[in-house]
């Protein structure tokens, strides 16, 4: 057993408690997906000074949430949901507050807390098609294991109706929306990032974003067509991992294109951008005319397209979008994304946007509109915590 497993079991069995500042506000999110989604109301906490302890069941959820946080919270593995050692961890941690991410409901954990006195807020809360016909049958022990929890701040009105009929008094519901909507626009000096692209800083880009194998291939034989309805288009793609950076750039060449790499040069006659430098995609999206989202045209699940929407960019993508379903569903309904059901399609896409600038600037637009919308959910979760943030 290596030291990072030794260290997790020692936690899970509170051999080993986190030292943490007094009284913080604990967090409870199982993994990746749920850090995700809370970490803007973490930053929203910090804001306030409030410290935070954050709590994980998978290393993966460990290791993002160190990355995104760094030394501003402390995080910690979550015991194993035995009445003896969540006390033990509970009374170390000392919380003013738990707030449990999405379906976190931990029986042990939610007696101790109720027997202690912390309130218990359950934030995100999303009851999925998969779990609810469990939670359903037995909600007589649904109904008391999550009796301690003070509030449930539900993603949707589906998601409000189904904590209900699990037996959940709807006076301790209320929706607040999906937090992952909670996002916030990058920090960039547009101009001359666009500039570093485009020298001519008039050029109509295409962005093809979080790519993966196949994916480029499919999008260069897509290009000619392109370039002939624009011929100043100018392709930027950046490859989802960092090891296929050379072998995009293979790609490209062989198809005989003029190609720039970010990282080695300037070239104002280039006619595709490699972006071989992680860490730069967001800020792309605030200087893109077109955003594609990769992942999507192979069944890979496809990745956010908030991060586009928060820039104001509607996003076009494949069919392969599981990921992201529900996002990309509303984002449909909102006519701030195109999903498509096939390579064809796609190019078709791109190219009707292409011959028609007043409905890319509409798609564009009612994602600005979108995101405006959406984005007041941070406001109203923090507003609806803040009577038991004040009472200790």
């Amino acid at each position: 057993m290596n030291s990072d497993s030794r260290s997790r079991w020692r936690q899970h069995l509170t051999l080993d408690l986190p030292e943490t500042a007094v009284c913080p506000v604990w967090v409870h999110a199982c993994s990746v997906g749920e850090v995700s989604s809370v970490a803007p109301l973490i930053g929203a906490l910090l804001e306030k000074s409030l410290p935070v302890h954050l709590t994980v069941v998978t290393k993966t959820g460990l290791t993002h949430a160190r990355r995104l946080f760094n030394s501003r919270i402390t995080v910690s593995y979550l015991p194993w949901d035995v009445p003896g050692l969540m006390r033990r961890f509970i009374s170390r941690l000392d919380p003013r507050l738990l707030l449990l991410a999405e379906t976190e409901f931990w029986p042990g954990m939610l007696a101790v807390c109720h027997r202690q006195g912390i309130p218990v807020i359950g934030v995100n809360t999303r009851i999925s098609d998969r779990s609810f016909p469990r939670y359903r049958a037995s909600r007589f022990l649904w109904r008391r294991w999550l009796s301690p929890i003070s509030l449930f701040l539900a993603q949707s009105e589906l998601d409000a109706r189904r904590l209900a009929e699990m037996g959940v008094q709807p006076s301790r519901i209320r929706v607040a929306g999906n937090l992952k909507y909670a996002v916030s626009p990058p920090s960039v000096d547009a101009a001359a990032l666009r500039k570093r692209l485009d020298q001519s800083m008039c050029r109509p880009i295409v962005l093809i974003a979080s790519t993966h194998e196949g994916e480029e291939d499919a999008v260069l034989d897509m290009w000619p067509q392109w370039k002939h309805l624009q011929p100043e288009l100018l392709l930027v793609l950046v490859p989802r991992h960092p090891e296929r950076f050379d072998e995009v750039a293979e790609q490209i060449g062989r198809r005989g294109m003029h190609l720039m790499r970010w990282s080695v040069e300037d070239d104002a006659n280039a006619e595709s951008v490699l972006i071989d430098t992680m860490g730069m995609l967001t800020s792309l999206y605030t200087i893109a005319d077109i955003a594609v989202i990769g992942g999507s045209l192979v069944p890979v699940g496809g990745h956010n397209p908030l991060e586009a929407a928060i820039c104001g960019r509607g996003v076009i993508t494949g069919p392969h979008v599981q990921n992201f379903r529900e996002i990309m569903r509303d984002m449909q309904q909102a006519g701030a994304a195109v999903v498509t059901e096939n390579s064809h399609a796609l190019n078709t896409a791109v190219q009707h946007f292409l011959q028609h600038p007043d409905a890319l600037k509409e798609l564009n637009a009612r994602a600005a509109a979108f995101m405006h919308d959406k984005a007041r959910v941070l406001e109203r979760v923090t507003e609806a915590l803040r009577p038991f943030l004040e009472t200790r």
